[in-house]
């Protein structure tokens, strides 16, 4: 599931890039000339001190904030090459690929994402509706769907489409080869707004999980372009859904708000109670693959195997999403990290560029993807 001596361009976003550049420049070598003579005239006068921390200060803030180019020249900017050669380099050293920031065509708060055979996907507010098959992420769906503007805070992948879902019953479905979306709001007529979903393929066709903020669960069968809703049931405790996950093998799992935690063997036509202790903070999701994980929002994933609950402290952020796919586990935090377990070892801490809270998270056969605000999507390939 479950929100960077002619002209230089700003190549790397952001102040810090840009003033790595700008301290190898003839502009940096004169401030700081200025800033030498005017601090050695203090003696005779102090307020040259104010003019020598002008004559520092105001070239870079100028520079950066009217978007002018510089020139460092070609040693600079060959060492700025051999930097992120070094820097390409390092992310294969260990054997591991790391994380690296994308860039998207958006700066809204980006909820949750899912990841497809060959594409990846993220949704957020406003309606904005992100994709990445390989040529780079672009906007699937700028304003949402049917252009109404309405938040979406979920992401679910089957085999052949993507399905979204979000505030005033938004809910559309993506095809995966043709990029084509079809806008299946209000699922049977209900306008309420979905917190949750999650999809599977069945019977040659694609089950959808869809949840509220009353709790209720609805489900929804699609095939050949048909979508019939059978009528919405309560699993749970009737608290907000915090997680929906379903599998192809027809085994799902419902946590909310209150703790509760229930599962389903036949898509979501019936659920039953499962016993769970082990987490004290609220819960904020639920992945599945053999079994189940649960997240919460002291910073807790607990892992059911075996008959027992395995809580693990992962950090002192809440958890905002959990993954899973094949061995592979992921969840992302409040803080902007990244938690990775792999082959049944441990949960790992992993360094990601976000710059802020991540919200959602996505995980494929060979591509993980966590999203959050601002814009902000985080991806690695392995």
């Amino acid at each position: 599931m479950s929100r960077y001596s002619g002209p230089m361009t700003r190549r790397t976003t952001g102040f810090v890039g840009f003033y790595r550049r700008y301290t190898k420049t003839w502009v940096h070598a004169l401030a700081t000339a200025a800033l030498t003579a005017f601090g050695t005239l203090t003696f005779v006068d102090t307020r040259f001190a104010a003019l020598a921390i002008v004559a520092y200060v105001l070239p870079p803030v100028v520079l950066y904030s009217t978007r002018a180019e510089l020139v460092y020249g070609e040693q600079a900017a060959d060492e700025e090459q051999a930097e992120s050669s070094d820097s390409d380099s390092r992310s294969t050293d260990d054997g591991k690929a790391h994380w690296t920031a994308a860039t998207v065509p958006t700066t809204r708060p980006l909820r949750d994402a899912a990841v497809t055979d060959g594409a990846a996907y993220a949704v957020g507010d406003g309606g904005v509706v992100l994709v990445d098959d390989g040529s780079g992420w672009s906007a699937a769906l700028a304003d949402g769907l049917g252009a109404s503007g309405n938040d979406l805070s979920g992401a679910s992948a089957t085999t052949a489409a993507v399905w979204v879902a979000g505030d005033g019953g938004a809910l559309g479905r993506i095809d995966a080869g043709t990029g084509r979306h079809v806008d299946h709001s209000a699922p049977a007529d209900d306008t309420t707004n979905i917190v949750a979903i999650a999809t599977a393929d069945v019977d040659g066709g694609e089950a959808v999980l869809v949840a509220d903020g009353g709790g209720r669960v609805r489900r929804g069968v699609h095939r050949d372009g048909d979508l019939a809703w059978d009528a919405p049931v309560t699993p749970a405790s009737g608290s907000s859904v915090a997680g929906l996950t379903l599998g192809e093998d027809g085994v799902g799992y419902v946590c909310d708000t209150a703790g509760a935690l229930v599962k389903t063997t036949d898509c979501g036509r019936t659920f039953t109670e499962v016993g769970f202790d082990g987490v004290e903070g609220t819960l904020t999701d639920v992945a599945a693959t053999a079994t189940p994980t649960v997240s919460s929002d002291d910073g807790v994933a607990a892992r059911y195997d075996t008959g027992t609950w395995t809580p693990e402290r992962l950090g002192d952020a809440a958890l905002t999403g959990l993954a899973a796919s094949g061995d592979r586990w992921l969840a992302c935090a409040a803080d902007g990290a990244v938690f990775e377990w792999t082959d049944g070892s441990a949960w790992e801490r992993t360094t990601t560029p976000a710059g802020g809270p991540l919200y959602g998270t996505g995980l494929g056969a060979d591509r993980a993807v966590a999203v959050g605000d601002g814009g902000t999507v985080v991806e690695r390939r392995w």
